[in-house]
């Protein structure tokens, strides 16, 4: 198994990127036949009202995770919240996930978001890459 640092996670809430603002984070590749990884997200209380009703819907949902440095690409993942605890005042964050197949649904959400928010032409060009390098 290797473990690495996450600097950015970021969700999506009907289409539109939420970003979740970290206090610590860490990402494990379980190294299995299956591509199973462990993510923990350690994020301020406020957020657990988001998280906990992904948590009651039980079924996976796309987030985005930064690795190790802020200029990496977000890494797609599809997951599932296996546990929620307070720790202190924050809350630990506990997901199972997979890579994302398709690294394409990233670009659309992203295109889709910038459309609906009236970018166009030489803007849309300058956000979009600006919000594929960094989504946060």
């Amino acid at each position: 198994m290797k473990t690495f640092k996450i600097v950015a996670l970021q969700t999506f809430e009907d289409m539109k990127p939420i970003n979740i603002p970290l206090t610590d984070g860490l990402i494990i590749n379980k190294e299995n036949d299956h591509g199973d990884w462990i993510i923990e997200a350690f994020i301020d209380q406020s957020l657990a009202p988001l998280f906990q009703k992904k948590w009651e819907e039980d079924r996976p949902f796309e987030i985005r995770v930064v690795i190790t440095h802020a200029a990496n690409d977000p890494a797609p993942f599809t997951a599932k919240i296996h546990k929620i605890r307070p720790v202190g005042e924050r809350i630990s964050v506990l997901f199972d996930g997979k890579l994302s197949k398709l690294r394409n649904e990233y670009s659309e959400h992203i295109l889709e978001g910038l459309i609906s928010e009236g970018f166009t032409g030489e803007a849309l060009m300058i956000e979009f890459k600006k919000r594929m390098k960094k989504p946060v």
